[in-house]
C-alpha cells in the first residue's frame, strides 16, 4: 500500500513527539511492506515566524492533497503577545475549518501496568474504556462575534455560542454509530438546564436515538459528568458533546491513564482526509530537553492506519509494542510513581520501535536503563 502522509510538527514538543510517530510508521512500513510518503508542513508559531501566518496557504493545500495528516501540537508564550488573529492557535482552528474536521474522537483506555500513575484508586479506574466524541466545528470557538466590546460605556467582551441543527444532529449520529459498534451506550452531555443550545441539542439527541433501538441513550448535565469521570468512570461507553465541554472533559479524563502524553485522538473529515493527533499541548516548558512522552502521537499514528487505511493488523502491532515497553517498566518522567525515571523522549520512540520490529523479542528495558 502508498499512502501520502501530511506531517506538520508544530511548536514545542510536538516537534520531538512527531519525528516518533513517523519513525515507527517508516518501521511499519518495512515490516509490512508499505510505502508511506512523508511531506512536512508549518503550522502555528513556527509557521508564525517563517510566513506570518499560523497556517500557511502551501500547508492546507498539500494537507489537502494527503491521504491523511499527523499534527504535533501548536502555541507557547513566544507568542502569547500576538493578535489573537495571530496566535498559534487559530492556525489549528482554521485547519479545522478548511479540512471540514468535524468530530474529534478520544478514546480513553485502562493500562494495568500504569495504574499507579494515575492519582485515582486503581478499583475506579481498572476496566475503564470510553471514548469522547466531541463536536469540532461549531460553538464558542468558532462564533461571531467574539471581542472586546463597550456597553453603557463601560468595558465589556462577547462570545457568541452558535450551531446549526444539521451540526449537532451529524455528530451525534456519529456517536450512536461508533456505540453499535462497542456496547450499544451513548451519555450526551449537555447544560440543558441552562442554554437554549443544549435544549436543541438534547431534542436531537431524542431524535437519532429512535433510528437506534438497540443503543441505550441517556442525557447528562456537563458538572455531573466531570464528577462522574471520576467517580464511576466505568459506566460510559460513547459520551458526545459540543466543542467546549469535550475540550474540557477529554483533558479531564486523561487521569485516567496516568498522564495526557498517553492519549490519542482522530479528527474525522466530512470529505475523508482525517487528521491525527495526540491531546495534549506544546509544552514549552520542556521542548527541546528530550524527556516528553511520544506515546499519544504514535497511538495517534495508530488509529490513523486503521481508520484512515484500514490497516487493522498494522495498527495492533503498535499498540502492542506500546503495551510492551510499558509492561516491562519503560517510562517517562510524566508517569507518575513509575519503576523507571528519566527515560528519555528518543530511548522511548527507539524501544517501541524495536518491540514492533521483532514482537516476540524479550526488551532487557530494566537491565538498560535502571
Amino acid at each position: 500500500m502508498k499512502r501520502k502522509i501530511a506531517v506538520l510538527p508544530g511548536d514545542g514538543i510536538g516537534r520531538e513527539v512527531t519525528r516518533g510517530a513517523v519513525e515507527i510508521l517508516e518501521a511499519v512500513g518495512q515490516q509490512f511492506g508499505h510505502d508511506f510518503e512523508f511531506h512536512f508542513g508549518e503550522i502555528g508559531g513556527s509557521a508564525i515566524d517563517r510566513t506570518g501566518s499560523p497556517l500557511p496557504d502551501e500547508t492546507v493545500e498539500m494537507c489537502k492533497s494527503s491521504d491523511a495528516v499527523l499534527l504535533g501540537a501548536v502555541g507557547g508564550p513566544k507568542w502569547d503577545q500576538q493578535p489573537l488573529h495571530l496566535r498559534p492557535e487559530r492556525g489549528l482552528l482554521k485547519i479545522r475549518k478548511d479540512l471540514h474536521l468535524y468530530a474529534n474522537l478520544r478514546p480513553i483506555s485502562y493500562y494495568s501496568s500504569l495504574s499507579e500513575s494515575s492519582p485515582l484508586k486503581k478499583e475506579i479506574i481498572e476496566g475503564v474504556d470510553l471514548l469522547i466524541v466531541r463536536e469540532l466545528t461549531g460553538g464558542l470557538y468558532f462564533g461571531k462575534p467574539s471581542e472586546r466590546t463597550t456597553l453603557d460605556g463601560k468595558e465589556a467582551v462577547v462570545d457568541t455560542l452558535f450551531y446549526q441543527k444539521s451540526e449537532i444532529k451529524r455528530i451525534i449520529e456519529l456517536a450512536f454509530k461508533l456505540a453499535s459498534t462497542r456496547r450499544n451506550k451513548v451519555t450526551s452531555v449537555d447544560k440543558a438546564n441552562v442554554l437554549e443550545s443544549s435544549r436543541m441539542w438534547r431534542e436531537t439527541a431524542e431524535e437519532v436515538a429512535k433510528n437506534y433501538p438497540e443503543v441505550e441513550l441517556e442525557h447528562m448535565l456537563v458538572d455531573n459528568a466531570a464528577m462522574q469521570l471520576i467517580r464511576n468512570p466505568r459506566q460510559f461507553d460513547v459520551m458526545v458533546t459540543e466543542n467546549m465541554f469535550g475540550d474540557i472533559l477529554s483533558d479531564e479524563a486523561s487521569v485516567l491513564t496516568g498522564s495526557l502524553g498517553m492519549l490519542p485522538s482522530a479528527s474525522v473529515s466530512v470529505d475523508g482526509c482525517n487528521l491525527y493527533e495526540p491531546i495534549h499541548g506544546s509544552a514549552p516548558d520542556i521542548a527541546g530537553k528530550n524527556v516528553a512522552n511520544p506515546m499519544g502521537m504514535i497511538l495517534s499514528a495508530a488509529s490513523m492506519l486503521r481508520l484512515s487505511f484500514g490497516l487493522e493488523k498494522e495498527a495492533d502491532a503498535v499498540e502492542k509494542a506500546v503495551q510492551k515497553v510499558l509492561d516491562a517498566g519503560l517510562r517517562t518522567g510524566d508517569l507518575a510513581n513509575s519503576p523507571i525515571r528519566g527515560v528519555s523522549t528518543s530511548q522511548m520512540i527507539a524501544e517501541i520501535k524495536a518491540a514492533l520490529l521483532d514482537q516476540e523479542a524479550i526488551l532487557n528495558i530494566m537491565g538498560a536503563y535502571a
